[in-house]
């Protein structure tokens, strides 16, 4: 029998916002509860697992934009000022609550959550939680991978192949800016494939990617293995394929263990339930309801009263789901590597489920490695040829590629992931009028681009890097996708409308001779990413 591997694969991804025009902007709060609720139990996971030599590999995508908004000093003071904030509220709920002692032990929860969250931050890791990536990195327990630039769905912009080109080529160069390496796989945004993509990847020396499952079972010829081993794409890249049951049974709401009655309630959050000049006592309230990342109440049932939360018991839960799961992942690798070959099974995740979404998912992903590892271990201590006797083990795709150099050769069907498997999440009446907006200026910036590319002249070299940067954040998947969902449609109509503007105006100035200087200077410090973004990708 093969050896089995598995792939876990973290995609941690925010689209960039960022408005140093207001004191407080509700969107950045995005990046604050993330921080919150999954990056920083993420690392604080994977530095206890380090400690306690379990052995574990994991892959990790830590996008550009989410690297620039992690280093942007504003945003970090703005995460600390979140926090206090977040401090002084748990301090006020201590009291409310005082006669309440189920209430009273929540609120002291979340009050010392906070402040170890706080503490973390600003003491350990003096707001840089890309050295605590690096660092775990450089220790060989995780694998950072690069992605697009700005997360654009990339199928969807193949009528300029300057744009895509560009936005795999300035990931790359902000990976390498934020990493100090090569990056050796890359998150295709959305899981979105086309075919062509591979010899883009290829030119940026990217040796491996992942697809959905029907991205590969369709793909010509059909896969000798089906999703279980990668193949190489006609211009060189591997592909791997998501494994839909291992990743359903994590994500799903409805079929998978974030439903579970005993987990937190993600909608239910005090910032509902109380008034704004509470929430923001000695402060400006909030405009509107929003999250504080309080919450009293369990999931309990799709419908009726919610009753309230038990970490202690949630807890239990997590345990119990981890050991079902690997469970049935033995199960499934021993079916796998019955057909004679090494098997890897691999699982892509959004990392935000882990901690934001789902509350316990960090707890539930721990208790797995360490349960998979424990297991691993008691074999070492019986068999010579653990690996051959164990179930499976943990791995990354590179180092499963290294160890598995001779694999078929297909090239993928154009395909994604999301409802449906084809793109209609980013391209439906809902979104469908921004591309020929993104396909014009794409258009544009290739033809300035290549009329400039012997200019040397600074204003000119600032002009068309920032003409660059407004295209790129025009770009972004996540507008389609908030669109799509309307969750925040109008916010998300503006970005793209304000970055085309912006973008237009700038083009005009400058074929013109005629730059406004100020208005230049502005648009720099407003979307201030990529600060050595390289124009001359798009000719």
């Amino acid at each position: 029998m093969g050896s089995g591997y598995l792939a876990l694969v973290l995609h941690a991804h925010l689209p960039f916002v960022r408005h140093p025009e207001h004191e407080d902007f509700l969107e950045e709060d995005w990046l604050f509860e993330a921080i919150t609720e999954s990056y920083l139990p993420l690392i604080a996971m994977m530095q206890r697992l380090a400690r306690d030599e379990v052995p574990f590999k994991l892959t990790m995508t830590v996008t550009p934009t989410l690297c620039a908004m992690l280093q942007d000093e504003l945003l970090c003071g703005r995460y600390v000022r979140y926090l206090d904030r977040a401090l002084d509220l748990t301090t006020r709920e201590v009291e409310r609550n005082k006669d309440d002692a189920h209430l009273r032990a929540l609120a002291e929860f979340y009050h010392a959550n906070f402040a170890e969250c706080r503490r973390r931050f600003v003491e350990e890791w003096n707001g840089d939680l890309l050295e605590a990536f690096r660092k775990l990195r450089d220790d060989g327990c995780l694998e950072i991978i690069a992605s697009a630039a700005t997360h654009a769905l990339l199928p969807l912009l193949q009528q300029s192949r300057e744009a895509v080109r560009a936005q795999v080529l300035i990931g790359c160069d902000a990976y390498r800016a934020a990493f100090g390496a090569d990056p050796a796989g890359f998150w295709l945004p959305e899981c979105a494939y086309s075919p062509g993509l591979d010899a883009i990847l290829r030119e940026a020396n990217l040796r491996w990617f992942i697809v959905d499952a029907h991205g590969l079972m369709f793909g010509q010829p059909r896969p000798r293995r089906a999703i279980y081993a990668p193949c190489f794409t006609p211009s060189g890249p591997a592909v791997f394929a998501r494994d839909r049951d291992s990743s359903r049974q994590v994500w799903s709401a409805t079929e998978g263990y974030p439903g579970d009655p005993a987990y937190r309630e993600f909608y239910r959050d005090i910032g509902f339930d109380l008034t704004p000049e509470y929430l923001r006592a000695g402060s400006t309230p909030a405009a509107v309801p929003k999250f504080t990342g309080i919450k009293y109440h369990r999931i309990t049932s799709r419908h009726g009263a919610k009753e309230f939360y038990d970490p202690t018991a949630a807890a239990a839960v997590a345990e119990a789901h981890a050991s079902h799961f690997l469970e049935v992942r033995r199960q499934q690798m021993n079916e796998l590597r019955a057909l004679d070959f090494d098997p890897i099974v691999v699982a892509p995740f959004d990392a935000e489920l882990f901690g934001h979404w789902w509350f316990e998912g960090p707890r539930f992903l721990e208790s797995f490695i360490r349960k998979a590892a424990y297991e691993h271990q008691d074999l070492r201590l019986t068999s010579k040829d653990a690996y051959g006797q164990q179930d499976f083990r943990l791995t990354t795709p590179t180092d499963f590629l290294a160890h598995h150099p001779t694999q078929q050769t297909i090239e993928p069907a154009a395909s994604s992931w999301g409802d449906q498997g084809y793109l209609g999440v980013w391209l439906d009446e809902t979104n469908s009028w921004i591309y020929p907006h993104l396909h014009s200026a794409a258009r544009r910036m290739t033809e300035i681009a290549r009329a400039h590319s012997s200019n040397d002249n600074p204003l000119a070299d600032r002009v068309l890097k920032q003409l660059a940067r407004e295209l790129l954040l025009a770009q972004s998947s996540d507008w389609a996708f908030l669109m799509k969902t309307g969750t925040a449609k109008h916010y998300a109509t503006k970005r793209v409308t304000d970055h085309l503007l912006r973008f237009n105006r700038l083009w005009e100035q400058f074929n013109a001779g005629n730059v406004d200087e100020g208005f230049l200077s502005h648009c720099e410090g407003r979307d201030n990413l990529f600060p050595r973004v390289n124009w001359r990708y798009f000719t």
